[in-house]
């Protein structure tokens, strides 16, 4: 299968679908419909397509999984900015599908791969139990986190150590479980003497927007994060150049 770290398109139609875990008649509907954006035709005539289709159309799978008809679909991303990068993409993929209630589902080993529209190594099977997005139930049966199994496949690219991945899910559970029970008394403060429709009501209404509020500023804040992280890589290497690197060490040794 080909891929690629870059965002050029370089993904077959047949490989598109593969990733995206649909078919390639599912690909060629949704393009006629304007829910993809073209192909970049390279040699020979032939569609490339890139990461910004894997995510709208996983964005798409998305909102057909919470019930959402296909015309309410075409006017939810009729609405989005064309721009959106496939990051924001995912962003606005993970809101969508915090509405939806824990799923949780048993598969075979066989149906593992099909979800994730890739083949599974064993070793592969073994990092999303690890990471508790899998549970073996049995010879060739596994507990699914529908809510999580894209995002563990997705993780399984990612040049991280299993442990580092692990710590890093153990550190936003704890806070993300801390932001929310704030949250959560800040609420219940607030409609103390609401009746229980008004209360239902509003924590119907509030649950995606604070999602939202919370993917949004953390997404702002780890940017920052990350931003002053290379800056500060950046000048170090830069002093370090100014004090002395080794082509330096050479000139001054030649020179003598």
């Amino acid at each position: 299968m080909t891929t690629t770290d870059s965002d050029e398109p370089d993904l077959t139609i047949d490989e598109l679908a593969v990733r995206a875990g649909v078919t390639v008649r599912t690909v060629r509907f949704y393009s006629s419909r304007g829910l993809l954006p073209p192909p970049v035709i390279g040699p020979r005539r032939v569609g490339r397509y890139g990461r910004d289709h894997l995510a709208r159309l996983a964005l798409i799978e998305e909102m057909q999984h919470q019930g959402m008809t296909l015309a309410a679909i075409e006017r939810h991303l009729r609405q989005l900015p064309q721009d959106l990068s496939p990051h924001d993409l995912a962003v606005h993929r993970a809101v969508v599908a915090s509405w939806a209630p824990e799923s949780v589902e048993t598969v075979s080993r066989r149906d593992l791969g099909r979800r994730a529209g890739r083949p599974l190594s064993d070793e592969d099977v073994e990092r999303l139990a690890a990471m508790n997005v899998v549970v073996r139930e049995g010879q060739d049966a596994f507990r699914v986190d529908a809510g999580l199994f894209r995002l563990g496949v997705e993780l399984l690219d990612v040049p991280l150590s299993q442990e580092t991945i692990l710590a890093a899910r153990t550190a936003l559970t704890d806070h993300a479980r801390a932001a929310a029970r704030e949250l959560s008394g800040l609420l219940r403060d607030a409609v103390a003497e609401r009746d229980t429709r008004d209360v239902k009501s509003l924590s119907a209404h509030m649950h995606p927007l604070v999602v939202q509020a919370l993917l949004t500023t953390f997404q702002r804040s780890l940017r920052e994060e990350l931003r002053e992280w290379v800056g500060s890589a950046e000048a170090e290497a830069d002093g370090a150049s100014r004090d002395g690197t080794p082509g330096d060490a050479s000139r001054d040794t030649s020179s003598a």
